[in-house]
C-alpha cells in the first residue's frame, strides 16, 4: 500500500508499531473557530447562555476529548498526555468569530496532532451545542494544525 503505514500487507487497517521509535517531548498546536451571530457573541460574553458558561464548559470538553482520542480515532495510540491547554480569542470585523487554540504535550514515541485536532473539534462542537438554541446557523472551522514538534520527522509550522 505504498507509503500508507496504517495498512498491512493485505491492505487492511492496522495500528502502526511504534515500539522502536525514540521517546521525545512532542507538542502540537491546533486552531479551529466558530462563526457566530452578534446575538450569540453577546450571550457568551454576558454569561446569558441558558446552558451555562460556554467557554468554561467547552474548555473542559477539549481536555476530555484529547484524553479520549484513541477511543474515537481507531488507529491512534493511547498516550500519557502531559499537558492540554485550550484558549480562546475573538476576531470581530464583519462577523463574530471565536478562535480556538489547543496545545497538547506528551513525552512519548508518537505525536499528539490527533489529540489536539480532536480537542479543538470537541471545543467547537460544545460551543455549537450550547448555543444552538439561540441560532443554528453557526459555522465551525476550519480546523488545522498550526505546528508540531518532536520526533524524528522535522518540526512543522503552518506557513
Amino acid at each position: 500500500m505504498g507509503d500508507f503505514t496504517h495498512f498491512n500487507d493485505q491492505g487492511r487497517a492496522r495500528m502502526v508499531d511504534i515500539s522502536e521509535k525514540e521517546e521525545t517531548v512532542r507538542t502540537a498546536r491546533v486552531r479551529s473557530s466558530v462563526q457566530v451571530t452578534e446575538e450569540i457573541y453577546n450571550a457568551i460574553r454576558g454569561g446569558k447562555v441558558r446552558k451555562g458558561d460556554v467557554l468554561s464548559v467547552a474548555q473542559v470538553a477539549g481536555v476530555m476529548a484529547a484524553k479520549k482520542t484513541p477511543d474515537i480515532v481507531p488507529m491512534c495510540h493511547p498516550l500519557p498526555l502531559k499537558a492540554v491547554d485550550v484558549s480562546f480569542d475573538w476576531k470581530i470585523d464583519d462577523s463574530y468569530e471565536l478562535l480556538i487554540d489547543v496545545m497538547v504535550k506528551t513525552k512519548g514515541n508518537t505525536g499528539v496532532e490527533m489529540e489536539a485536532l480532536t480537542a479543538a473539534s470537541a471545543v467547537a462542537l460544545t460551543v455549537y451545542d450550547m448555543c444552538k438554541a439561540i441560532d443554528k446557523g453557526m459555522v465551525i472551522g476550519p480546523t488545522y494544525l498550526l505546528e508540531k514538534t518532536g520526533g524524528k520527522s522535522d518540526d512543522y509550522r503552518k506557513g
